[in-house]
């Protein structure tokens, strides 16, 4: 078994999802640092609350990397307070802001190669590889291959991901690989997935509302409950 899935199966999978669930418009935002504002915030919540915190820092006028820290901490904090753990939201916050001013911000970041730009956005404290991940291809349309947890899990489900046999970056590599540069078939294809996830596919699935049934081995070898 390889590392993952081929090209031909993630489209099929994707063109399933599409007809299911239909295009999901991913990621709302209405600059580079909003969207990768938001892809810390919605670490560990729902993006309804990460929304609400979102909306808070516009309000306030804080989706600048310079505002955000100039900003008080105690302020900060109770603005991103819907996103939760807004402690620790708020220092990573800081230190993405911090982060990208050092480097000139976004315009001088865009010449960085992808690989060069993951392995400093994961030294940001609190960005780690699906956040890293997310800001890669939404704020920077990057043809990257997002693994989070309903990726792994929709496709272990569906026997197109061994876990003994394979790192979640050897999935994400080689899916990669196989798809190319194809940033709108990645955009959309995180997108369903997740979306699919939080629907159908969960930790307790509903299996006879789902559009892979059909194919997943998951479906037919046990008795999930719906």
């Amino acid at each position: 078994m390889t590392a993952g899935p081929t090209a031909d199966q993630l489209r099929r999978l994707m063109a399933s999802l599409l007809d299911a669930h239909g295009a999901q418009n991913w990621w709302p935002g209405q600059s580079r640092f909003e969207i990768a504002v938001g892809a810390i915030l919605v670490q560990n919540t729902s993006w309804t609350n990460a929304a609400r915190a979102i909306a808070r820092l516009t309000r306030r006028g804080l989706l600048q990397p310079a505002a955000l820290l100039a900003c008080s901490e105690d302020e900060l904090r109770d603005t991103i307070r819907p996103a939760g753990i807004y402690r620790q939201k708020a220092y990573r916050l800081r230190c993405l802001a911090l982060w990208l001013q050092r480097q000139g911000g976004f315009s001088a970041i865009a010449a960085w190669s992808s690989e060069r730009l993951r392995d400093a956005l994961l030294e940001v404290h609190g960005v780690g590889p699906e956040t890293a991940d997310c800001i890669l291809l939404y704020a920077l349309q990057r043809p990257v291959f997002i693994v989070d947890a309903y990726t792994l899990r929709i496709l272990q489900r569906l026997g197109l991901y061994d876990a003994d046999r394979a790192t979640p970056d050897d999935l994400r590599a080689s899916a990669a690989a196989a798809i190319g540069a194809d940033v709108d078939f990645y955009n959309e294809f995180h997108a369903l997935m997740v979306e699919h996830g939080k629907r159908v596919c969960r930790p307790r699935p509903l299996c006879s509302q789902c559009c892979l049934r059909a194919t997943c081995r998951f479906a037919t070898t046990a008795s999930p409950t719906d």
